[in-house]
Order: structure tokens, then C-alpha cells, then sequence
């Protein structure tokens, strides 16, 4: 998979390091043996580098076709574990404390205008953006190219949006993937946050704001 450019591209190395890790504590040694033999992966990466995104797409598929019951689950599970890696390592503390501090709406533009710029880390060679301060578009979705059918598989997308926002912005916020690039002749997946009625969450390492 290459980008626009036709170089190959790239994408955070938590898109594998995660799943793996999910992998290892929820599924069969003899699963895990499957999925990493479709994947063609042999060990995992360091972790310290960003990766080929096609190794990442390999694996995410591969977890669908051979635990196709589980794949959401884990899929999710992954996706909230990328995102409080990201708080706790790429987050400065008095940005999350800013972040909890301000008003949702307020904290929600912010947040998703942060999302965005860095986006490439979890997005890989798609074109992602923000509509608002509540949601989210991403086109032409490696993860996604070329598939077709019904459902909506951007569960791991949606877990690290939705993790991001319950930390940051408030409690109850959820990510729903409201439309995908597989159930129609379009490339775009688009997700929306629903904030609920969840309080505020504090910052563990800074005071409360009064």
C-alpha cells in the first residue's frame, strides 16, 4: 500500500501492538497461530517506529476471517487499549487537564482539531477529517479498500475516537461508525460521538478544577 505519493505508507506500530497484546490474553493459542500465519506476521514489532500499514490491514483482517464471532470484541478491546497508550505517552498532563477542565463543547473542538493533525498515526494513508466537533470522516480506509458487504468494520477506529473522547472530554461519550466504505460504492466511513450524560472525568495527576 503505498500514498499518494507512491511511497508506501505508514502508520503507528499500536495499530499491531495492541491487537497482538489482546490476542495473547483472549484468544486460543491455536487461533492466535492462525491469525498470525494469515497475516504473515513472525514476530511483533518494536513498537518504536512507525510500521507498513499494509502489515497492520493484514492483521485486522485476518483477525475477522479466522474469529469472525470475536473479531468486534477485539477489535474494540485494542482500539481502547491504542487510545490510553496515546494519553498516557503522547498527551501532555496539562493538556489533559485542560481538556477535562473545559466546557464539553469546547473541549470537543479542541480535541477533534488535535485528532485530526495527527490522525496519520492511526489512519494510515486514508484521508481523515473532522466534520465538527462530534465527528469524524475517513476516506479511502485501508482497513476497509476493497471490501464489500453488509455491517460496518471500523470497530477498532471507533474504540480509539470514542476511548480519546471518555477520557477527555466526557465520561458518557460514545463513537459509532454511522456509515462504511463497505456497504456502498463510496470510500468514505464516517463516525459520530454521543456524549450522554457521564460527568466530567478528573485528572488523576493534576487538581480538580473547582
Amino acid at each position: 500500500m503505498t500514498d499518494a505519493g507512491g511511497v508506501p505508507a505508514r502508520i503507528g506500530p499500536n495499530a499491531v501492538t495492541r491487537l497482538l497484546d489482546v490476542l495473547e490474553r483472549r484468544c486460543p493459542r491455536d487461533a492466535r497461530a492462525r491469525i498470525l500465519a494469515r497475516a504473515g506476521i513472525a514476530r511483533a514489532p518494536s513498537g518504536d517506529a512507525m510500521i507498513a500499514e499494509d502489515v497492520a490491514v493484514r492483521l485486522h483482517r485476518a483477525v475477522r476471517a479466522e474469529v469472525p464471532r470475536q473479531a468486534d470484541a477485539l477489535l474494540a478491546e485494542a482500539g481502547r487499549q491504542t487510545a490510553r497508550y496515546i494519553l498516557g505517552h503522547r498527551i501532555p498532563g496539562p493538556a489533559r487537564w485542560l481538556l477535562r477542565a473545559l466546557p464539553v463543547g469546547l473541549s470537543a473542538r479542541l480535541l477533534s482539531r488535535a485528532i485530526a493533525r495527527h490522525a496519520w498515526t492511526f489512519a494510515g494513508s486514508a484521508r481523515f477529517s473532522a466534520a465538527g466537533p462530534f465527528g469524524f470522516e475517513i476516506r479511502d480506509n485501508a482497513f476497509v479498500r476493497g471490501t464489500r458487504g453488509d455491517g460496518r468494520l471500523c470497530t477498532w477506529h471507533a474504540a480509539v475516537i470514542g476511548e480519546l473522547y471518555r477520557a477527555l472530554v466526557a465520561k458518557g461519550c460514545d463513537c459509532a461508525e454511522t456509515a462504511c466504505a463497505v456497504e456502498r460504492a463510496g470510500d468514505i466511513c464516517r463516525f459520530e460521538l454521543r456524549t450522554g450524560t457521564g460527568p466530567r472525568r478528573a485528572d488523576r495527576d493534576m487538581p480538580r478544577h473547582p
